[in-house]
C-alpha cells in the first residue's frame, strides 16, 4: 500500500508540473510567461534525460564529453525556443537553426577529440552529441507547437499517448495471448496494441476538433494514428537501449516510475512526427 501512494504522489506531481506549466500562459493571462515557465521546465527535464543517458551510455564503456553534451542539449533547447518566446512562428526558423547549429556543434566535438586518447573517436562524438537529438530537439517542438497552436493541441498529443498506453495495457492484460516482440518487450501482445490504436484514434477523432476545430477531424485521425503507433515503437526502443545496459528503470527521480526518459520515452520520438505532419498537412 505504501508503494501505490507513493508511485500516486509522484504521478501527481509530475502532471502537475507538466500540465500546469503547459497551461501557464493561460492560467496567468500572459503567453509570453506561461513559455518561459513552460521551457524552464523542459530545460530540468532536458537536464535530467541527459545524465539518464550519458549513465546507460558508459555502463557500456562509452565516454562522451558530458560537459560539452549538457551545453550542446540545453543551448539546442534554448536556441530553437528563442523563436516561440519572441511570438514568432517556428517550423522555417527552427529548419534553419538546426541546419546551422548542429554542423558547428559536430565539428566542436570532433575538433575536441584531438586531445583525448580515444580508440573510438567517432563513437564518442556521437555519444556526446545524441542528447541534442534525442531529448533537446523533441522537447523544444513541444514549446513551437505550444506557441503555434497553443496548449491545447500539445495537450491532445499527450493525451493520445497516455490513452494509448492505458488501452493497450488493458487490452493486453484482458484479451492478450500473442506476444508482439518478447526480445524487447515481454508484457506487449498484439490484442493489446490493436486495442490502444483503436481507442487512440476514435478519441482523436471525436475529442480533438473539441480541443482545437482548427484542424480537420481526418488530421486529427492521422494524429491519432501516428500518436498510437510511433508510441508503441517509442516504448519499444527505450526498452531495447535499458536492456542493453542491463537498467530497468532510466532513473529514479520519479518514484514508482522511473526516470525522465521513462516518462517521455514516447513523446520524445512520438512529438517531431506530429509536429512534421502539422506543418505539413495540418497548417501549423
Amino acid at each position: 500500500m505504501k508503494t501505490f501512494w507513493i508511485r500516486t504522489a509522484s504521478a501527481v506531481v509530475y502532471a502537475l508540473l507538466f500540465l500546469g506549466t503547459m497551461y501557464s500562459g493561460l492560467i496567468l493571462g500572459n503567453t509570453t510567461l506561461g513559455t518561459i515557465l513552460f521551457t524552464a521546465f523542459l530545460l530540468f527535464v532536458t537536464i535530467g534525460g541527459t545524465f539518464e543517458f550519458f549513465r546507460m551510455v558508459k555502463r557500456q564503456g562509452g565516454a562522451p564529453l558530458e560537459v560539452l553534451g549538457y551545453i550542446y542539449a540545453i543551448c539546442t533547447l534554448l536556441a530553437l525556443t528563442l523563436p516561440s518566446l519572441m511570438g514568432a512562428k517556428s517550423g522555417f526558423t527552427m529548419a534553419i537553426t538546426s541546419f546551422t547549429l548542429f554542423p558547428c556543434l559536430f565539428g566542436i566535438t570532433a575538433i575536441c577529440q584531438l586531445w583525448r586518447n580515444s580508440e573510438q573517436p567517432f563513437r564518442e562524438v556521437a555519444y556526446t552529441m545524441v542528447p541534442m537529438f534525442y531529448v533537446a530537439l523533441p522537447l523544444a517542438l513541444m514549446v513551437a507547437i505550444l506557441g503555434d497552436k497553443g496548449p491545447n493541441v500539445l495537450m491532445m498529443i499527450v493525451a493520445l499517448v497516455w490513452v494509448n498506453d492505458s488501452a493497450a495495457y488493458m487490452g493486453g492484460s484482458w484479451f492478450g495471448k500473442h506476444k508482439m516482440w518478447p526480445r524487447h518487450s515481454p508484457g506487449k501482445t498484439w490484442e493489446g496494441t490493436v486495442i490502444g490504436v483503436v481507442v487512440t484514434i476514435l478519441l482523436a477523432i471525436f475529442v480533438g476538433p473539441l480541443f482545437n476545430n482548427t484542424i480537420a477531424w481526418y488530421h486529427w485521425a492521422m494524429l491519432g494514428v501516428i500518436c498510437s503507433v510511433i508510441d508503441t515503437l517509442g516504448d519499444l526502443v527505450e526498452s531495447m537501449l535499458k536492456r542493453s545496459v542491463g537498467l530497468k528503470d532510466s532513473g529514479n527521480i520519479m518514484p514508482g516510475h522511473g526516470g525522465f526518459l521513462d516518462r517521455f520515452d514516447s513523446l520524445l520520438i512520438i512529438t517531431p512526427f506530429a509536429f512534421v505532419y502539422l506543418i505539413l498537412f495540418a497548417a501549423l
